[in-house]
């Protein structure tokens, strides 16, 4: 007879999947980019959670739950770039990311072709793709 593996299915950090840390992060890391002097910059953050299940010949062998975050951030100076990324949503993490984005940038060589996209050529109506079911 087989005995069944209970699987907890609660979150261990129940406000982990919470936007606003990733919304305060981008909100911080764009702040201080412009306070380091950058002419522009971006940042873009993550969040995923996930669980995995390996059975092998009716035997569950692993299971795995995963969390993973991050924060990339890329800075503008003028025709020079730098980017950087943590893990840490600290606002000291997240302000001494920024700070090493403009290290690098002061470092790299000026490329017309880097830099934010024009708002005018950025799409304003997004379409329904009907991707979720």
């Amino acid at each position: 007879m087989k005995e069944s593996v209970p699987i907890r299915s609660e979150c261990a950090y129940p406000n982990e999947l919470d936007s606003a840390p990733l919304r305060e992060a981008v909100g911080l890391a764009l702040k201080e980019a412009k306070k380091c002097g950058a002419s522009a910059s971006e940042a873009a953050a993550s969040l995923s959670q996930g669980l995995s299940v390996t059975v092998r010949m009716d035997d569950i062998e692993t299971v795995e739950h995963t969390r993973d975050r991050g924060l990339a951030v890329t800075v503008y100076f003028g025709e020079r770039t730098g980017s950087a990324s943590t893990s840490d949503y600290s606002a000291t993490s997240v302000k001494q990311t920024v700070r090493a984005a403009c290290s690098i940038a002061r470092f790299t060589e000026e490329d017309a072709c880097h830099g934010l996209a024009d708002p005018d050529r950025l799409a304003s109506e997004l379409p329904d793709l009907d991707l979720y079911h």
